[in-house]
């Protein structure tokens, strides 16, 4: 199939970013005597912090407030935000169709850190429309983010093509009923 509209999720797949949200993770978690093994950290892609720190504390019995702590570890990861480079394969192809297809991004990350990064990357302007956990009732691996990314652009999902570096947001984009495209594989 030839896409009519691309979708990229953004950390680990326009942005190697996920070395830095794993320090980031490590400093917050330790802070609060959360366990987070790195192992679930990936397994976790596309889950917004929020949701992750929500059910660390209620597994391990600790009363904390998981939107404070969620912010405390996104200011605590836009400290790295100069290191922060694109996945070069991955930002080629969203170069390589600027203008050709409408594009989007459909990101598990909130709509200010992923601008930020965007903007960093200098990639910002290449994409009609941004999603972020903000704008979906549920999260990956629902296929919402997808599928709403994918209206904004205004192409049918299945004439989509989405590129992701997770399972969770690989079975999102299946659900959606888009070609999935495993990054990991790209780089």
């Amino acid at each position: 199939m030839e896409p009519k509209g691309l979708i990229f999720d953004c950390d680990g797949t326009l942005a190697d970013t996920m070395p830095l949200h794993w320090r980031a993770w490590q400093n917050v978690t330790q802070k609060h005597g959360l366990h987070f093994p790195m192992e679930r950290f990936y397994a976790s892609g596309g889950i917004p912090s929020r949701d992750i720190l929500k059910a660390l504390a209620r597994e391990q019995h600790r009363s904390l407030d998981h939107i404070a702590v969620a912010h405390e570890k996104e200011t605590t990861y836009l400290e790295t935000l100069p290191q922060v480079k694109p996945v070069e394969a991955v930002v080629k192809i969203a170069t390589d169709n600027f203008g050709k297809i409408p594009m989007a991004v459909a990101s598990g990350g909130s709509q200010d850190i992923i601008c930020m990064v965007l903007d960093h990357l200098k990639i910002r302007h290449l994409f009609g429309a941004i999603v972020t956990n903000e704008m979906v009732a549920h999260q990956k691996p629902a296929p919402d983010i997808f599928l709403e990314a994918a209206r904004r652009i205004g192409v049918e999902p299945k004439f989509c093509r989405a590129y992701e570096d997770t399972e969770l947001g690989l079975q999102a984009i299946l659900a959606a009923g888009m070609e999935a495209v495993d990054v990991r594989e790209l780089i």
